[in-house]
């Protein structure tokens, strides 16, 4: 199979419909279709006016014995240098009397060679008929309100026929005309060296020099714009009623197919700021996501995945064991809710088979389309890369997603080069519906597999009956209207090229305007993009912390005893947790592996992290506490370290010391869940120990068992089970105050609802008062701990009790007595 990939390089000197990414200027075409043309209504009011054989590629060939003025400046300095006019410019007047015209030679071409259509000639482009457009539209298809048919009918609708090669009698969704104007109107450039073009689409459009910002690629801002463009559908999913799609204890999920390097979730990453999760499937190898080019966003929160094998597959979505492979492991990891919204950007090389490169991408449309609808939850969104629609064969996979999906536009963002056939299809809110259109795709593409080969003579030719694609008008004219409308794009934007090439003088001044608005437009800073510095964590964590005190970070608060078991007064204003036998300390993340270890003391300075094998986003400072787990019984019982993760500063660079407790705890978990890839035997896993409120800690309780475990000498030890089914030795509970004093939360008797009281002012109010909240340091210097340290009894099964330290009943008792007051 050819390479899929949508990465895009800027110094690529060959233009092609192939890098998968902006579908370029075709090299050479497939055929010299002899059908002409018209010029004119192709290219509209565009250009100056010129007749139509000036219009055509091959009209122009310079004219040797045109005369060449001089200049006014050039005579005036030649005078000054003692020439005399009508005299030779050698010394004694001798010689040439003419002025020597300047080089002609283009590029690398030989000397005096000549390319019928390209050499320079004075031409002209009428910048002011040529519109900008900022504030682009979105047109949708309009919805399907019928049945979906069953599995049954729909396999009805396929149609096998023989294998084709051309498409320039597909003019049943456009006009014979435009699609003869795209498929010839490139023919110019079969003799053009890819430099000069390079050069010449460069100059010519108007947003070029938008590129990919600070992104590793285009593609990235391909996706900011149509993200904003569409009112951040993607990156803030909504429901048809305008309810977020997303939860508040959520992840955003996302899949990106298809996609290397990764530009799409680059930028997803980086507008969701550690709030989101990517999966990823596409080609091992060169078209691989390039994770350590992601400057922008936190790769850490993407999980590449290849289908069969998982890390070791091969990432080939035509086959349909990759597709159920990476589809089951997407939905395993979203609690089998599947993704929000998908990104599909696949393309391959066709080069010297550019005009047909629509039927050779069949496969690859329809399979992005079936993994997507694959992973997809019901509400969630999806956006493909496409290029030519002119076959019944593509137009038919569109009409199957109108039918499943609330909203379907086939857009062309101001991103993607105007002079390619580039367009991509955006699907809104997917219906419950889906399921018959998706076994249905799959057996498409079973059959695909055993049509595409080389040897084969038939082919799937329609995925949905002609007549019906043409009898349903509203879809019919929507898309001869879309096609119309790109199809004059695509030529005005060859012709301005091919303008563009013969004169080297023109430009397009308009270029660094455009840049500036478009990007203020979709709220993306204009930044250069660079590559992060080697890390130093001593000099990042003083920049993140600027004024802080150190000494928050030593803080350890008080021990929890018999003697000061009445500082906790308020049930409600407490959460605790178990702690495990490890040392608790700060990790700072750098970006990737460069992770580093602080035990909090001030006199001690970061150091590499050695051991656990760990992961974070750059600006990531958290504590933690490493805790060796067991798993299983007897013989097959296993050990595993794990970093519980106790509480977080900074999370992708956003500082989340001044929320509350609750708040900073919600976001670390997504943060946990985020950063976790099953697929990474390697990594050691962060895990996010439950809280619970202090009058449900007899819960903890309930989870404590004596067990024998390995290096026990056969004698019970204490161990805490958690939910994962795991276990480990617990050294004690520390309770953290979520409110500042002196406020307390309550509940209200009559209303059943949370409140919050001020013991000095007597002021209750429902609303959380910003002074009652206790921020990070806060949580830290008022902490208690109760260490559970030998003859601490808090299962009934310990044998040896201390009767001066603080026991399970004890505690108990002063739980049981706050509740009840």
């Amino acid at each position: 199979m050819s390479t899929l990939t949508d990465s895009e390089d800027e110094s690529d000197q060959r233009p092609s419909f192939g890098d998968g990414s902006d579908q370029m200027l075709p090299s050479k075409s497939k055929k010299n279709l002899k059908r002409p043309y018209s010029a004119i209504s192709a290219f509209g009011d565009a250009g100056k006016e010129e007749s139509e054989d000036d219009w055509k590629p091959s009209a122009f060939v310079r004219d040797k014995t045109e005369n060449v003025e001089m200049s006014a400046k050039a005579r005036k300095m030649m005078a000054k240098m003692g020439h005399k006019e009508g005299e030779g410019l050698g010394k004694h007047s001798q010689g040439r009397k003419q002025i020597v015209e300047a080089s002609t030679q283009r590029g690398r071409r030989g000397l005096g060679m000549v390319v019928a259509g390209l050499e320079p000639k004075n031409l002209d482009w009428d910048f002011d008929k040529e519109k900008i457009i900022i504030d682009e539209i979105v047109e949708w298809l309009p919805p399907y309100n019928g049945e979906v048919p069953d599995l049954k009918e729909l396999l009805e609708w396929k149609v096998i026929g023989p294998k084709k090669r051309d498409i320039d009698d597909e003019s049943n969704f456009c006009s014979e005309e435009s699609l003869m104007m795209v498929l010839n109107g490139k023919n110019v450039f079969d003799q053009l060296e890819p430099e000069e073009m390079r050069r010449a689409r460069t100059r010519s459009n108007p947003y070029e020099t938008i590129r990919g910002a600070f992104f590793l690629n285009r593609a990235a801002m391909k996706m900011a714009n149509m993200d904003a463009v569409l009112d951040f559908m993607f990156t803030n999913p909504m429901q048809l009623n305008g309810d977020p799609l997303v939860g508040p204890e959520e992840l955003l999920y996302f899949a990106d197919i298809c996609a290397g390097p990764g530009g799409f979730s680059e930028y997803v990453l980086w507008r969701t700021k550690g709030e989101s999760k990517g999966f990823g499937l596409t080609l091992k190898g060169n078209n691989d996501f390039k994770l350590e080019d992601f400057f922008a966003g936190p790769p850490e929160m993407f999980e590449p995945h290849y289908g069969v094998g998982g890390l070791d597959g091969d990432g080939d979505i035509f086959n349909v064991d990759n597709q159920r492979e990476f589809t089951n492991f997407v939905l395993g990891s979203t609690d089998g809710k599947g993704v929000h919204f998908v990104m599909a950007d696949g393309g391959f090389s066709v080069e010297g088979q550019e005009n047909i490169q629509e039927i050779l991408s069949k496969q690859l449309y329809l399979c992005q389309f079936l993994v997507a609808i694959s992973v997809l939850r019901t509400g969630g969104h999806f956006v493909c890369k496409l290029f030519d629609l002119f076959t019944p064969f593509s137009v038919g996979l569109v009409y199957l997603m109108n039918m499943i999906f609330d909203q379907v536009a086939i857009f062309k963002p101001v991103t993607s080069r105007p002079a390619n056939s580039e367009r991509y299809i955006v699907c809104k809110g997917l219906k419950p519906n889906k399921k018959s259109v998706q076994h249905y795709m799959h057996f498409i593409n079973v059959d695909l597999n055993k049509y595409m080969s080389a040897v084969s003579t038939e082919d799937v030719t329609d995925v949905v009956p002609l007549e019906i694609l043409l009898d349903d008008k509203p879809f019919f004219d929507y898309v001869l209207q879309s096609n119309e409308s790109l199809a004059k794009l695509q030529a005005i934007n060859l012709k301005k090229i091919e303008t563009f090439t013969r004169n080297s003088q023109l430009h397009e001044s308009r270029q660094s305007d455009v840049r500036s608005r478009c990007l203020e437009k979709w709220k993306i800073p204009d930044r250069v993009r660079a590559a992060p510095g080697r890390p130093d964590p001593n000099t990042m964590f003083r920049s993140l912390i600027k004024n802080e005190s150190q000494e928050m970070f030593e803080a350890t608060g008080e021990f929890l005893e018999p003697e000061t078991l009445d500082k906790i007064k308020c049930l409600s204003s407490y959460r605790c947790l178990v702690r495990g036998d490890g040392q608790s300390f700060y990790l700072l993340g750098c970006g990737r592996s460069s992770v580093f270890k602080w035990d909090g003391r001030q006199k001690s300075k970061w150091q590499k992290l050695d051991g656990p094998r760990v992961e974070l986003p750059n600006k990531t400072l958290l504590e933690v506490q490493a805790v060796t787990e067991l798993r299983g019984e007897g013989k097959g019982q296993r050990r595993q370290t794990t970093l519980h993760v106790l509480d977080a500063f900074f999370l992708c660079g956003e500082d989340v010391r001044n929320k509350s407790f609750e708040e900073r705890q919600l976001q670390l978990c997504k943060f946990v869940k985020a950063l976790r890839k099953p697929t990474r035997s390697d990594l050691t896993q962060l895990f996010k120990p439950v809280i619970f409120p202090l009058d449900k800690v007899e819960q903890i309780f309930e989870n404590l068992s004596m067990r024998i475990v390995k290096g026990s000498a056969n004698k019970p030890r204490l161990c805490y089970k958690e939910e994962s089914g795991n276990y480990f030795h617990p050294t004690g509970l520390t309770f953290i105050k979520t409110v500042k004093e002196p406020w307390i939360v309550a509940f209200s008797k009559s209303t059943g609802r949370q409140y919050w009281y001020n013991i000095i002012t007597r002021d209750a109010i429902y609303e959380c008062p910003m002074e009652s909240v206790a921020t990070a340091k806060d949580c830290k210097t008022s902490m208690l701990t109760w260490t559970w340290t030998d003859g601490v009894k808090v299962h009934p099964d310990q044998e040896r009790e201390d009767s001066t330290l603080l026991s399970r009943d004890q505690f108990m008792r002063h739980i049981h007595k706050l509740s009840m007051s």
